[in-house]
């Protein structure tokens, strides 16, 4: 297929299929990355805000008092149930994820940008490394639908939100419960985060020139420094 007839729907199928041919051709146009932002944060919010108006929010209200620590439980717990409210809730999670999400393109951008002008000198600008970053995260969009799948099946509506994360390293190997230490860095990192990865060493090597050994510690630097103090921590 040659550039004229590559479309943005092929570099969508082989992101998943043919991720090295995908990102031969979207370092070429930048302007593509509105088509997987738009579909990942869409899904993304549409999930959370079908969650929140599914979700039995006076046993979401209570489990989530439950999760905060023994000592501190019952001083917070009027004020937990006054603060969260359906509707103000709903909106705040939609929003955190469509502005969160933005903000973690944004870093991410940032810090291949630097290390490219520090390790390989490829020329590229930050506009690609944003649509990089948007593109190695449009996988995520499989986590969302399994995710809504998930709800749809579910045979009751008391259901957490952590239990939407069906890919997690604690759903599928920890097992850990809501304020236990290993709970939050398990439910954190998933299945999905590792094709993230994958895709942005292959991305990063595509791209510049690099081996795949250093464009695996550029990729995962971050990361392990990330997850790596916040285990230290726990």
């Amino acid at each position: 297929m040659n550039e004229k007839t590559y479309t943005v729907t092929n570099a969508m199928v082989d992101i998943v299929t043919a991720p090295a041919k995908a990102f031969d051709n979207i370092k070429l146009h930048t302007s593509w990355l509105w088509w997987p932002l738009l579909i990942t944060t869409l899904f993304s919010a549409g999930m959370m805000y079908y969650y929140f108006s599914w979700v039995d929010f006076s046993w979401f209200v209570e489990e989530s008092i439950r999760a905060i620590p023994a000592e501190s439980r019952a001083e917070a717990a009027e004020a937990t149930r006054s603060f969260m409210q359906q509707g103000s809730t709903t909106w705040m999670s939609v929003a955190a994820i469509i502005i969160g999400s933005l903000i973690i393109y944004a870093i991410m951008a940032v810090y291949f940008h630097l290390a490219n002008k520090l390790t390989t000198r490829a020329e590229f600008s930050y506009g690609q490394w944003f649509s990089f970053s948007v593109w190695t995260n449009f996988v995520s969009i499989f986590g969302v639908l399994a995710a809504i799948v998930f709800i749809l099946m579910s045979e009751t509506n008391q259901v957490p939100a952590e239990a939407l994360q069906l890919t997690s390293f604690n759903a599928l190997f920890v097992h850990a419960q809501a304020g236990d230490p290993w709970f939050s860095i398990a439910s954190s990192f998933s299945l999905i985060n590792i094709w993230i990865i994958t895709l942005m060493v292959i991305g990063y090597s595509r791209w510049t020139g690099a081996s795949t050994l250093k464009s695996s510690i550029i990729v995962l630097l971050p990361w392990v420094l990330i997850f790596g103090i916040w285990a230290i921590t726990i």
